[in-house]
């Protein structure tokens, strides 16, 4: 049994010393190897490694691939007139002498140390380029050439801390928020200035083309009015010729006709009354006569 136990344990102790010999190398990473300390071996090809077992040596691993630094929240920067400009960078970088890299890097294989000596650097460039030029340029015409000036820059820097930059981009250029307030406020006055005149503009047009179109109105209606009372008027000549003729024909009919008007004008209402003497009323007469006038005849 004891037998037993010793073989086990000397399998087991035989797999650890053999797992802490082995390592391996990611195809993004750099593969370092330490010997009492000191850097014996960089690897850079991916694969399965040996080594001796701690203490004798150890493996640590570097980031291999392109990695990113954004600006941090900085204070703005001055131009050639004197203007403030708050400005939003990036640097793409990566790790190009591993060795370097870790003797210059205070941190080791630390990249959060190494960025925020990348960080103070870009910022030296950046703060010289803005310095040469003003604040349209910047924001216009010359963004181009202020990045080639801090990646330039950057390079000679970049290589002592066995780093290499891949690009540099400035993402914004803007006034401090305290200015760019006082900015948005100055052109909301002006866009308000615009459209008040522009509002003023309008209603002017508006009550011209408003005025033109009653003074057509009401030529159009007086037109119409004196034409309507010309064809009236000629209507009223022809019905006055017409009645003169038919009564001319029959007075006796032109008078029963008068007189049926004249009933006619009086009942317009319904609240009208008037009183009259049958036997002494023409209109009823005419009635009667021609009852009388119709008596006869039914007896017949």
């Amino acid at each position: 049994m004891n037998r037993i136990g010793f073989v086990v344990s000397t399998v087991l102790l035989a797999l650890a010393l053999l797992s802490s010999m082995l390592f391996v190398v990611d195809q993004r990473q750099f593969g370092v190897v330490y010997s009492f300390g000191q850097i014996k071996e960089v690897i850079t090809e991916p694969g399965l490694r040996f080594k001796l077992p701690p203490p004798f040596q150890n493996v640590v691993f570097l980031d291999r691939r392109v990695l990113t630094l954004d600006s941090p929240e900085t204070g703005s920067l001055q131009t050639a007139e004197k203007k403030n400009l708050v400005i939003d960078w990036l640097v793409k970088w990566r790790i190009a002498d591993p060795k370097q890299f870790i003797r210059t890097n205070s941190g080791g294989v630390n990249i959060s140390t190494a960025e925020n000596r990348l960080t103070s650097v870009v910022q030296d460039a950046l703060k010289n380029e803005v310095n040469k030029r003003t604040a349209r340029e910047l924001l216009a015409s010359e963004r181009q050439e202020v990045m080639q000036g801090v990646q330039q820059r950057l390079a000679d820097d970049a290589k002592s801390f066995g780093i290499e930059i891949v690009d540099v981009r400035i993402k914004r250029v803007d006034y401090p928020k305290e200015v760019a307030d006082s900015v948005y406020r100055r052109m909301e006055s002006e866009r308000k200035q615009v459209a008040n005149e522009l509002r003023s503009t309008g209603q002017a047009e508006g009550e011209k083309i408003r005025a033109d179109a009653d003074r057509q109105r009401e030529v159009i209606l007086a037109n119409a009015y004196r034409d309507a009372q010309k064809v009236k008027g000629e209507g009223d000549a022809k019905a006055s010729a017409t009645y003169a003729e038919s009564f001319g024909r029959d007075p006796q009919f032109a008078q029963f006709y008068r007189s049926l008007d004249a009933y006619k004008s009086s009942f317009n209402k319904k609240s009208d009354v008037l009183v009259v003497d049958p036997a002494s009323s023409d209109f009823f007469k005419a009635f009667r006569g021609n009852a009388a006038a119709a008596a006869p005849a039914t007896r017949k």
